[in-house]
């Protein structure tokens, strides 16, 4: 029992190097930089009479995307410090009944335009996350697994991306939901909707493989409403969600995650590290 709360203990010291550094990393990198574009189309509003209940519509995406079963997905990570605005993008695939996922995250580059940072393998399993390349004294060929458990954050920012599952998933705390109306999201046509859900909420409702991240998340937020706006499609799938968090860290942090997903059925492979490449030093903040 000891040896496993130091490893918890060490865990969560780690996962919060990691986000002081994602954080400290990127802002210093982009200096005064503007806000970046979303990735995706956003809409206007078309019909506004819901079609049934909005709320109800929202918590149910998480069940109609492990229906489908994988998809494609891009994501991109706003955050905005001290009056310096950066954006982390992402790209890869997840699969959501194995509840498994693989990520290239793409650091942004210096104030000169060159890219400072290699990008970042991120391997999303329950429970935890591998992050390979990410930098702060760990060997380029090592990998770190964290407990997202064990993080502040439940890795909804931690990883510089919202995992996919876990942003389906935090809809199922959606509440005080209005249906905006019609619009398009990458040539698909999706009901638009907005709201706000609450963290504490979603955990009590959430899978397995999500529901301690999540339990951390509504702990480690000053605020367990976060305000989101869903864009679901005619069967019901989440096609794009953005959150909008704010947290405190060396001053208030306002953070807009942006999850697009795509090409549903794709196949996803993800393989786990062996245990000789995962990285169990130090993380440098």
């Amino acid at each position: 029992m000891v040896v496993h709360q130091h490893r918890r203990r060490r865990q969560r010291r780690a996962g919060e190097a990691v986000l002081a550094a994602c954080v400290a990393v990127t802002v210093a990198a982009l200096g005064g930089c503007g806000a970046a574009s979303g990735t995706v189309a956003g809409g206007g509003a078309g019909d506004a009479r819901p079609p049934g209940d909005p709320a109800a519509a929202v918590r149910g995406a998480a069940d109609a995307l492990t229906a489908t079963g994988s998809a494609q997905t891009r994501t991109a990570m706003e955050m905005a410090t001290g009056g310096t605005r950066v954006t982390i993008r992402g790209e890869g695939g997840v699969d959501f009944r194995k509840r498994m996922g693989q990520l290239l995250v793409m650091l942004p580059a210096d104030v000169k335009g060159r890219p400072e940072h290699r990008p970042i393998t991120e391997l999303l399993v329950p429970g935890a996350l591998y992050m390979k390349n990410r930098g702060a004294g760990v060997p380029e060929d090592k990998w770190v697994r964290l407990d997202t458990a064990a993080l502040p954050d439940g890795n909804l920012v931690t990883g510089g991306a919202t995992d996919p599952l876990v942003a389906a998933e935090l809809l199922r705390g959606a509440q005080e939901v209005t249906y905006v109306g019609e619009t398009d999201v990458a040539g698909t046509k999706v009901r638009h909707y907005r709201g706000t859900t609450d963290i504490g909420k979603a955990a009590q409702s959430a899978s397995a493989g999500v529901r301690e991240a999540l339990r951390a998340a509504a702990k480690g937020f000053s605020k367990a409403s976060v305000p989101f706006d869903a864009y679901l499609d005619e069967q019901g799938r989440l096609r794009k969600v953005r959150h909008r968090f704010s947290y405190v860290k060396n001053g208030v942090i306002d953070v807009s995650s942006t999850t697009l997903l795509y090409g549903f059925g794709t196949p996803v492979s993800v393989v786990l590290p062996a245990d000789g490449d995962i990285y169990a030093g130090k993380i440098a903040e």
